[in-house]
């Protein structure tokens, strides 16, 4: 990492979301090339799942956040479901520091794996969780989890979850 980026992390604080937090979330959201959700998702994983969610900010300015969730039937997984940067942010780390800050928590105490699910064409998030496995020493897999048959609107590409870990504790 570049001095200047360490420089930037340093200016970030990273914290769990409250509700008020959701919508800045989803207006995050909506300036990238993320799936928008309602923003009733985003004040919902933000109220509900807030121990699992990441919210970076820059003074006041959410900068980037982390939406997930512990599974219920694997308390050992932790599912990612949208990781957004601001473009202003990219290329300094904030996704990586966001993912390790998760599994870093007492929500995650018993996580051995981090799963997400990405669109073969979403160079940018293999690589996020590619780069995981790796600064873990740890291994990733990849499977097809939900193909393009299964949803109801066309042009929805099929969606493969990545595993990362296990992760020692």
């Amino acid at each position: 990492m570049s001095k200047n980026a360490t420089a930037v992390l340093e200016t970030l604080t990273l914290e769990e979301p409250t509700k008020d937090v959701g919508q800045d979330m989803w207006a995050l959201a909506k300036k990238t090339s993320l799936d928008l959700n309602s923003a009733y998702k985003y004040i919902m994983f933000a109220e509900y799942f807030s121990e699992t969610c990441v919210v970076a900010r820059e003074e006041d300015k959410v900068v980037g956040f982390i939406t997930g969730f512990v599974q219920p039937s694997h308390p050992e997984v932790v599912f990612v479901w949208q990781v957004g940067v601001d473009s202003s942010q990219r290329g300094k780390g904030v996704a990586s520091k966001m993912l390790n800050e998760l599994i870093a928590r007492d929500a995650c105490k018993d996580v051995r794996y981090v799963e997400a699910t990405i669109t073969n064409d979403n160079k940018a998030s293999q690589s996020l969780f590619k780069r995981m496995a790796k600064e873990h020493d740890t291994s990733f897999e990849v499977r097809e989890c939900f193909p393009e048959d299964v949803f109801p609107e066309e042009g929805q590409k099929a969606e493969y979850t990545y595993r990362i870990g296990p992760f020692s504790k």
